[in-house]
């Protein structure tokens, strides 16, 4: 994902991976199109994980555009919350396979960025 946020100049703001999918809160990318920035690594990952299987990921994925702060914090949390929710850890800070330590502490990982909403803190 590092590779495609560099090469897309992509904002990655939220993510978390849970066992069959992938919730990424990204803005618009400032090189391409979003679609193609999404193509990217679901098709690094099927050819290096599924061989000669038929697919991986879904066909599609939902999208939804976030107009204001509101709608950004409740994704945001949507996002993080999700692991817990689907009984796979206690608490959000115990899914080490999302930002959610980022926006916590402050713990290196991949790349988040700081600040969103006209200027207000995530």
């Amino acid at each position: 994902m590092e590779r495609v946020r560099r090469g897309f100049d992509l904002q990655v703001f939220g993510y978390a991976v849970m066992p069959e999918h992938i919730h990424l809160l990204l803005g618009e990318p400032k090189r391409g199109i979003l679609a193609d920035a999404l193509t990217s690594p679901k098709q690094g990952v099927a050819r290096r994980l599924i061989g000669s299987a038929e697919h991986f990921w879904q066909k599609r994925y939902y999208d939804f555009n976030v107009r204001d702060y509101e709608q950004f914090a409740e994704k945001l949390r949507y996002i993080h919350r999700n692991p817990v929710k689907r009984g796979l850890c206690e608490r959000p800070e115990d899914w080490e396979w999302s930002g959610f330590g980022h926006y916590a502490t402050g713990a290196e990982g991949p790349r988040i960025e700081p600040r969103c909403c006209a200027g207000r803190p995530a």
